[in-house]
C-alpha cells in the first residue's frame, strides 16, 4: 500500500532539540515526501539550524514567520501549522502528520505506525505514546485510548478531509478527535510505539498556566459542566493537590466569564458532551 506523507512541524525556540528530531527522522526507514518546519517567529538559533539542515536534506521546508512578541497557547501552533500546509506543494499524499520540534523516536516508528493504519481502514488519527525521561527514568503521559497527543499526530487523508482542519484556539487536538468519531473514524494512540519528549507538555506556561489553559481548553470544547466536575474530583488525587483542580475549574469558567467564543460546531459539542454523559452513566463511549 501506498506509503506517501507529508510532516508539518511549528517549531518556536527549538534550538536545543530540533537538530535531533531532524536526524530521527533522516534515520526513518521511510522518508516523508515533505517536511515543511515552520519557524514561528523563534529568538533563538532555530532558524539558523533549520536553514542549515534544510540545505542539507532536500526534503525539508523551511518557512520563517516573524515574532508575533507573545506565545499564543493553541491558536499560535495552529497559525504556524496552517502556514506550513499552504506550503505543501504536492497535494498526492496519504497520511499527513503534525509533528513537534523536541521528539526523538526509533527509526521504525512511521513504518509502524503506517502498519496499523493499513490493518484498519476506519482508524482515521493515531499516533505513538509521548514520553519524558527523568533521572533516566523514563515514564509514559498517561491519556484515553482514543486520544493522541498533539506532538505527534497522523492523518489519514480522508480523515483530514473530512475534519476540515483544525480549530485555531486551544482543545483543536481533543476537536479533531472528537469530529472525527462523529463521522465514523477511529482515533487511538499506540501502547507499543513511543517517542521521547524533550520538553514536558505544558513547560512554557508552569503548571498554574498549564492547568488554567487546558481547563480553558475543555471550555472551547464545550465540555458538558457535570463531566468537569467530575474531572476536577477525579484530579483531586493527583500532584499538585486541590491546586490542580482549582487551576482547572478556574480555566473552565474563565471561559464562561470572558465570554469566549467556543467550537462553532453544535453537532460536534452534543456529541462529545452525549459521550461524556455516558461516560458518567457507564455507558459505551469513544473511552472504551
Amino acid at each position: 500500500m501506498s506509503r506517501r506523507y507529508v510532516i508539518i512541524t511549528p517549531a518556536r525556540d527549538e534550538e536545543a532539540h530540533l537538530e535531533g528530531t531532524i536526524q530521527s527522522m533522516a534515520a526513518q526507514t521511510i522518508r516523508p515526501t515533505q517536511w515543511v518546519i515552520v519557524n514561528d517567529g523563534s529568538r533563538d538559533a532555530t532558524g539558523k539550524i533549520l536553514d542549515r539542515l534544510a540545505a542539507e536534506y532536500p526534503w525539508i521546508t523551511a518557512v520563517h514567520r516573524a515574532d508575533r512578541g507573545f506565545r499564543k497557547s493553541g491558536g499560535g501552533v495552529v497559525e504556524a501549522f496552517n502556514e506550513g500546509y499552504k506550503a505543501l506543494r504536492n497535494e498526492q499524499w496519504d497520511y499527513l502528520v503534525k509533528l513537534d520540534g523536541d521528539l526523538s523516536f526509533a527509526p521504525d516508528y512511521f513504518e509502524q505506525c503506517f502498519r496499523k493504519f493499513e490493518a484498519d481502514a476506519k482508524l482515521g488519527i493515531g499516533g505513538g505514546m509521548i514520553c519524558h525521561m527523568t533521572n533516566g527514568v523514563k515514564a509514559v503521559e498517561e491519556v484515553p485510548a482514543f486520544h493522541v497527543r498533539g506532538a505527534t499526530k497522523i492523518y489519514r487523508a480522508k480523515c483530514w478531509e473530512d475534519i476540515g482542519g483544525f480549530w485555531p484556539a486551544p482543545g483543536w487536538d481533543t476537536m479533531d478527535e472528537v469530529k472525527a468519531s462523529r463521522l465514523g473514524w477511529i482515533t487511538r494512540s499506540f501502547p507499543d510505539l513511543e517517542l521521547i519528549h524533550h520538553r514536558f507538555t505544558g513547560a512554557a506556561d508552569g503548571t498554574w498556566g498549564n492547568l488554567v489553559k487546558n481547563g480553558r481548553a475543555n471550555y472551547i470544547c464545550g465540555y458538558h459542566p457535570l463531566f468537569m466536575i467530575s474531572k476536577c474530583l477525579v484530579r483531586l488525587a493527583r500532584k499538585p493537590y486541590l491546586v490542580g483542580s482549582v487551576a482547572l475549574m478556574y480555566g473552565f469558567l474563565s471561559g464562561y466569564m470572558k465570554k469566549i467564543p467556543q467550537v462553532s460546531e453544535p453537532e460536534t459539542i452534543a456529541y462529545l458532551r452525549q459521550q461524556q454523559m455516558n461516560r458518567l452513566m457507564g455507558r459505551a463511549t469513544i473511552w472504551q
